[in-house]
């Protein structure tokens, strides 16, 4: 028969405190069976689960620990835990454990008792909180303030599904992106990342610049409009929206170029993700010479867009090729994979638009940014409150770990 104790340590956290009460457990080969530990403004939270020492050696042990932590101001509490406790505990670890991320300008108390409500009313257990983002003064707060906090959570899986709906929902209401993943070893080995173009790398649809130069913004922005919420095909609303840019003249485009308003975090994002070795690309239903454009800026791998057809300088009103739509989207996401040697739970897409979602749905992490609402209801994962740079997080990046890389740039 095992004696298993649960010794939970808390107190003004310093330098030293974890050595010296681990040392006297060594002293009396104490077997440790779990160990954690967390510090939030420098107070302490240590749990040291143990298999009991022989009856001799028990109650000396256990005194002096007790010592100990008087001498050092910390307080001590000792736990039973039972051996068949201790078993399912034990056959817990080869469950699926599942990361809540939270991501917003701010991460208020509503928001955190919202959240985890759902997850207590779904069966999942918190087992810990950890906050990604950086401390933020109150005397000096950044003008566009991020805040992102992570949960680990352990327990069986219902109804994923459902979850996700109230997630969605609560983003809706409360201004918060909550994001929900199995915490897999994918979730950790990210390799290629795909980003739609037009109003997600930047923040605006660049046929509808051209058109507004062309005379003809109202009609192609409506056009636009309703294939990016998928009223209409794709394909045909981008045939109809081109023929009406016939006729203008090949300097428009190096003038819009010049101009485009990259998204917020985006050059952030991609300087890290290629700082850790991930593959960028742009997949996009807009125009390669824009994407070309973004490659040599941000320093994108690889591009695939619709290549516009040019005769004495000006558009034909036609396109170069196939379309690339939805459905090639995908296509080209999934070949981009097979020639990087990864599967596709190793890649990330993003995206705004109805004809993105072929590519964020067989992409492993696949994310509508600030996307129409049909997008955010069918993707699994979206971004809403904050810029690109909110990915990092997703990846479990803390804002110190990206800060330090900045620092060594």
């Amino acid at each position: 028969m095992h004696e298993i104790i649960l010794i939970t340590v808390s107190g003004h956290d310093r330098p030293g405190l974890t050595a010296e009460l681990t040392g006297i457990l060594a002293r009396y080969d104490v077997t440790v069976l779990d160990i954690g530990q967390s510090v939030i403004h420098d107070s302490l939270s240590l749990g040291l689960l143990i298999e009991s020492p022989p009856e001799n050696k028990g109650c000396p042990v256990f005194k002096e620990l007790l010592f100990k932590a008087h001498e050092l101001d910390l307080n001590l509490r000792f736990t039973p835990v039972s051996e068949e406790e201790y078993e399912q505990w034990v056959a817990a670890q080869g469950k699926p454990r599942h990361i809540i991320t939270l991501l917003g300008r701010q991460i208020t108390a509503r928001h955190l008792a919202r959240v985890t409500e759902v997850v207590s009313a779904h069966g999942f257990n918190i087992e810990q909180i950890t906050r990604l983002s950086g401390r933020i003064s109150l005397r000096h707060p950044p003008v566009k303030r991020t805040a992102s906090v992570q949960l680990s959570l352990s327990g069986e899986v219902k109804d994923i599904a459902a979850m996700h709906a109230e997630f969605l929902h609560i983003s809706q209401e409360m201004d918060l992106d909550v994001a929900v993943q199995e915490d897999n070893l994918y979730r950790r080995s990210r390799r290629l990342v795909c980003f739609d173009m037009d109003s997600t790398l930047i923040q605006t649809e660049v046929i509808d610049e051209l058109a507004k130069v062309a005379g003809v913004g109202k009609q192609v922005a409506a056009l636009t409009e309703s294939a990016m919420r998928g009223e209409i095909d794709f394909a045909e609303s981008f045939r109809r929206r081109l023929r009406l840019l016939k006729g203008l003249d090949e300097s428009v485009l190096q003038e819009i170029a010049e101009k485009l308003p990259v998204t917020e975090g985006a050059e952030r994002l991609i300087s890290h993700l290629k700082h850790f070795g991930y593959k960028i690309a742009i997949i996009s239903g807009g125009f390669s010479y824009f994407a070309n454009y973004l490659q040599q800026k941000l320093g994108i791998d690889f591009v695939f867009a619709n290549q516009l057809d040019f005769k004495d300088g000006k558009l034909t009103g036609e396109v170069k090729g196939d379309i690339i739509d939805g459905k090639m989207k995908a296509r080209l996401l999934t070949r981009l994979a097979e020639e990087q040697g990864i599967s596709l739970e190793q890649v990330i897409a993003v995206g705004d638009g109805a004809n993105d979602l072929p590519m964020l749905a067989i992409a492993g992490l696949g994310i509508a940014f600030h996307a129409k609402p049909v997008v955010k209801e069918r993707a699994q994962h979206s971004i809403a409150t904050i810029g690109l740079d909110g990915i990092l997080y997703l990846l479990g990046m803390r804002e110190r770990e990206i800060a330090e890389i900045e620092r060594q740039v």
